[in-house]
């Protein structure tokens, strides 16, 4: 009646294990619907995997079509704080013009065999050198002045001011300044930075410290960001700050110097309001 091959869960084979007994308490139940929950448990399982293996794809498909909330960003002023002036660092000033010499001095030229028409130059006769000295120039003498012996003499009329014009000072008599002060360079900022888009959505912000060089003429030079939040900020600051029109220069010994300059420029993401 019921077949060579055995299926238990085949209703026959369910109907005479549960012959007189109580069918009513599940465990009937369960075999005679075993087929069709096994069928919706599988097509359901499969449902659900594939759902989730489609979930990332359905999420970018659907960021396309949802327009984004604009973000709202806010820029802080930057407060510079130039570095106080402390006299005791200052540079020293250039060491004074050598005096005269107490006797006058005649041109010596050194002596070169050569002939009489070929010779530009006339050294100086017995009757100079009985009241000046030979030197390499001609020079009036002081007669107040003390006697030098090999030490070098100079023109105390005429003071020349020697250093290296490349130098860069860190502190000056006179910090350099951008056009319209601190709060003018706050405002600068604020109109021409751009959040980079990278960071926006990835909520990092932050201080980009920036150093650079005021030259004599006002342009920045040797831009670097020392540090920063990521390396969108950094190259943000330093395009900026490129940018920047020309500023005041430092002024060192009454004449305008380079002068090395820290600045932090802070990027911030505002929530809207």
């Amino acid at each position: 009646m019921l077949g060579s091959k055995l299926d238990i869960l085949k209703q026959e084979w369910i109907d005479v294990v549960f012959n007189g007994r109580n069918k009513a308490y599940g465990a009937y139940e369960l075999r005679k619907n075993n087929g069709g929950n096994s069928l919706r448990s599988f097509l359901f399982g499969g449902a659900f995997f594939v759902f989730m293996i489609s979930l990332p794809t359905i999420i970018n498909k659907l960021q396309g079509f949802i327009p984004k909330a604009p973000v709202k960003v806010k820029i802080t002023d930057v407060v510079l704080t130039p570095p106080p002036v402390d006299a005791k660092k200052l540079p020293p000033p250039p060491p004074p013009e050598p005096p005269k010499p107490k006797v006058d001095q005649v041109k010596f030229p050194p002596p070169i065999v050569k002939p009489d028409n070929e010779v530009k130059e006339e050294p100086p006769t017995q009757k100079d050198l009985k009241t000046a000295d030979p030197g390499q120039k001609d020079q009036k003498g002081d007669p107040n002045a003390d006697v030098r012996i090999d030490e070098p003499v100079g023109n105390s009329d005429v003071k020349s001011v020697t250093e290296d014009d490349n130098k860069v000072f860190s502190q000056v008599e006179v910090q350099p300044q951008f056009p319209g002060g601190l709060e003018a360079f706050g405002k600068y900022l604020q109109k021409n930075i751009q959040f980079p888009a990278v960071d926006r959505e990835n909520g990092v912000s932050g201080k980009v410290i920036c150093t650079f060089v005021v030259e004599r003429d006002g342009s920045l030079t040797d831009i670097v960001a020392v540090r920063g939040p990521s390396e969108t900020t950094k190259a943000e600051a330093i395009r900026v700050l490129r940018k920047s029109p020309k500023w005041k220069p430092g002024i060192q010994n009454n004449r305008p110097v380079r002068v090395s300059y820290t600045v932090p420029i802070s990027f911030t993401l505002g929530e809207e309001q």
